[in-house]
């Protein structure tokens, strides 16, 4: 095993271990224990207690939170040309149809999200293979398939987010970046677990939130203690 750098001792003196921070302290204290030269993502992992391959326990959806994730989100519209002012105005980095799924079936997918309408969606089937493993298919569970373009585009710019359970029973997902103040930090958490709460399956028994961590792109994961999000 490697010898510890002088941050990440440094890092690690300033976490208790067994310790589970409130998420007002869990916030600061992952700026504090963040040493990156570069503006380092904050991301939150909440572990479940559902069952993911039981299709009653799946969970997924979208939140929007209330300070964005601070990153630049490339969005990509495909629509109809009736459709593309609006979408162009709305703040889409791409927009235009089937030049763009040319381009997708030449192995292009450089953007973060894909944006269409639903008379659209039978043109993108071909595409699955391709958009499927990146999480890139648009779907009208997370809003990406929807007569009004331009109001997702909005959304998805001011940083509304989708999500979903992985196989484990966690959810991953980025709150913010660690330039962000501790109070938008804990906002965002907070807005995060709360949808989350919302979208408890009915069959889902016992406690619902295990567990909740914080952590940024290179640093420890930081326990929260799960009464004080859910105040």
């Amino acid at each position: 095993m490697g010898k510890l750098t002088k941050n990440q001792k440094l890092a690690s003196a300033k976490i208790e271990a067994g310790r589970a921070y409130t998420l007002a302290e869990a916030a600061s204290l992952v700026k504090e224990i963040t040493f990156t030269k570069f503006d380092a993502s904050v991301d939150i992992d909440v572990r479940l207690g559902v069952d993911p391959r039981k299709a009653n326990q799946m969970v997924r959806g979208v939140v929007s939170l209330p300070h964005g994730t601070g990153k630049q989100v490339r969005v990509l519209v495909l629509c109809n040309p009736d459709a593309e002012a609006a979408a162009k105005e709305a703040g889409a980095d791409y927009v235009g149809l089937d030049e763009y799924i040319d381009k997708i079936k030449g192995g292009w997918t450089d953007v973060d999200v894909i944006i269409t309408q639903p008379a659209i969606m039978g043109k993108l089937g071909p595409l699955g293979r391709i958009l499927g493993p990146r999480g890139l298919m648009p779907n009208p569970k997370s809003g990406t398939v929807t007569p009004d373009v331009a109001k997702a585009v909005r959304e998805v710019k001011q940083g509304k987010i989708d999500f979903k359970v992985d196989k484990g029973g966690i959810v991953h997902s980025s709150v913010g970046k660690v330039s962000f103040s501790p109070v938008q930090l804990m906002e965002n958490a907070r807005a995060f677990v709360q949808m989350l709460v919302k979208l408890k399956p009915a069959a889902a028994k016992g406690t619902y939130i295990k567990s909740i961590y914080l952590s940024s792109t290179m640093s420890k994961g930081i326990k929260v203690d799960v009464k004080s999000v859910e105040a």
